[in-house]
């Protein structure tokens, strides 16, 4: 009985390493599953390696070049913020507010909003344009120079032309001798604002005591 159970024992043996063999030789085939890339040849474009390859490198995406800015807008001589919006970047220039930017913006055909150092060259000419212009371009009562006393014209200064005409005036207010021109050359509040408590001008002067004052102080002192 003992042989007839080894020679069954060897017989199953047998079997199993012929079926070990035969698997081991179709493993590949299943594991693999996708038959490996062929390496690319030398000098070979890389395209074509890319293809034989299956998965390969993506080129790195090449970046746009960024519009340069400009930081300064030179416009009715003055020097504008370019990084400032449109509306606000107007502003810059003496004699313009934001109602009055707002307008200039939309009759120049510009985005208030936008950016004012990526403006076009064009664009930034519309905005002179239309600021050299502006008598034309907004309300006569929006103007800051409304009959003007040499001419009688209705204008709008900007900037340096500005500043001088406020000073004619102000000349001409002190030569006539009217109570405005009085208040300026006295150094005092013009618009009828109260001085009882401030606009004090000059050197201050404190609380100052008199004689007899202070000698009988000290007089109550020592009898204390």
């Amino acid at each position: 009985m003992s042989e007839k159970t080894d020679k069954t024992e060897k017989k199953q043996k047998k079997a199993e390493e012929t079926v070990e063999t035969a698997s081991a030789e179709a493993a590949p085939a299943k594991k693999g599953g996708k038959k490996q890339a062929a390496k690319p040849t030398e000098g070979a474009p890389a395209d074509e390696a890319a293809k034989k390859g299956g998965k390969g490198k993506k080129p790195a995406a090449e970046e746009k070049p960024k519009d340069e800015i400009k930081y300064i807008v030179r416009i009715a001589n003055t020097d504008l913020d370019g990084t400032q919006t449109v509306e606000f970047a107007l502003t810059g220039i003496k004699g313009v507010g934001n109602r009055i930017s707002k307008i200039v913006a939309r009759q120049a055909q510009v985005d208030p909003h936008a950016t004012m150092g990526y403006l076009a060259p064009e664009q930034v000419d519309k905005l002179r344009a239309v600021i050299d212009n502006l008598e034309a371009n907004v309300p006569v009562w929006m103007l800051n120079r409304r009959r003007d006393i040499y001419t009688g014209e209705d204008k709008h200064l900007f900037g340096v032309d500005l500043t001088l005409g406020v000073k004619e005036d102000i000349n001409i207010m002190k030569k006539i001798r009217s109570y405005k021109g009085i208040r300026h050359e006295r150094g005092q509040k013009v618009r009828g604002q109260r001085t009882k408590s401030t606009g004090r001008t000059g050197a201050t002067v404190g609380v100052v005591r008199k004689k007899g004052e202070q000698g009988g102080a000290a007089k109550k002192e020592d009898k204390k």
